[in-house]
């Protein structure tokens, strides 16, 4: 039986029908012309999304990304280091001093996966100070996953692959040149690894990489070029966050700040979520509040399932590829 099919068998109420909703609006919206963002927050690169996500870029069923610069960076983590990354299924267990046998192995820890500093965090580093130095030198800026790109596509680190290279979305985006948006990326291990080579010295301009305002304005004009009444932008969000408020506000400011009023609101917005909905929390905010800043319309099909974006969000991938 096709995974869609035993969905919609079995997914009948509560967030399973949300579940359904969504997917089958996500389609709707693409068949009716329109374009689809997804935003990633939490470690879905490192949760090995990227498997399904690489198959969506590819299969075009998304046309930009939004994503902190921990995805950015762990999807090649991934890609480069899979075989040394160590799971610990029974991390509710450990004690302080197991936490501390990891840190002195140099295995960082997210939940259950372990990644390792050296074969991962390192050598992406020794490949990525090149190519920040040469632009340094060169009087060059670009953006956070411009040099990743750089990078991906000129083969420097194909010998360190690890994983089939087609389960890389990084990669597949890389391919496609897709636009992808990075706020906050110094909030992140190679933004913290970039500051400290502007700190000490290995890079003289600060601003060689080119990050949130200047995403903002990149955001900006690729929105307004990009959506019209007939082919509007949906808005996908797994979890919350920055990787989600920062996109989503574009709108409001073209219409508010920019006085640019013929732009449309966002034409499709889903999000899941593990927050429960709260007293001012933006991540667990109820979509009809999205309304009253200017970001989505009364008739902007909405949907939010709240439940593990690791468990829901390849299952509405896979009824967007019809699989």
């Amino acid at each position: 039986m096709k995974v869609t099919q035993f969905l919609k068998d079995h997914y009948k109420h509560f967030n399973a029908a949300a579940l359904i909703d969504a997917a089958e609006g996500y389609k709707a919206h693409l068949n009716d012309g329109g374009k689809m963002m997804i935003t990633l927050a939490g470690a879905m690169s490192t949760a090995e999304l990227g498997i399904i996500l690489a198959e969506m870029i590819r299969e075009d069923k998304v046309q930009a990304i939004t994503c902190t610069g921990a995805n950015l960076e762990e999807d090649i983590f991934n890609l480069v280091a899979h075989d040394f990354y160590e799971r610990i299924p029974n991390y509710r267990d450990l004690t302080p001093q197991d936490e501390q046998a990891l840190l002195d192995r140099h295995l960082n820890r997210v939940t259950d996966t372990c990644i390792p500093e050296e074969e991962a965090m390192r050598r992406l580093e020794h490949t990525v100070l090149k190519y920040w130095q040469k632009a340094d030198q060169a009087g060059e800026a670009f953006f956070p996953h411009q040099f990743f790109y750089q990078i991906l596509l000129s083969g420097d680190l194909e010998q360190h692959y690890q994983i089939d290279p087609k389960n890389s979305w990084m990669l597949e985006a890389a391919k496609k040149n897709l636009p992808i948006f990075v706020p906050g990326w110094e909030d992140s291990t190679l933004g913290n690894i970039y500051t400290g080579h502007v700190i000490s010295g290995d890079i003289k301009n600060v601003h060689t990489v080119k990050t949130g305002i200047q995403y903002m304005m990149e955001l900006a004009e690729w929105y307004t070029q990009t959506a019209t009444e007939e082919s509007t932008i949906g808005f996908f969000q797994i979890g919350g966050g920055i990787a989600g408020d920062f996109p989503i506000c574009v709108v409001p400011m073209l219409h508010q700040d920019l006085q640019r009023t013929g732009v449309p609101l966002w034409g499709y917005f889903a999000q899941i979520s593990d927050s429960t909905t709260s007293y001012g929390s933006y991540s667990g905010a109820v979509p009809n509040e999205k309304i009253t800043w200017g970001k989505l319309g009364v008739n902007t099909p909405k949907y939010v399932i709240e439940s593990d974006a690791t468990i829901v969000a390849p299952l509405i991938f896979a009824i967007v590829l019809d699989k």
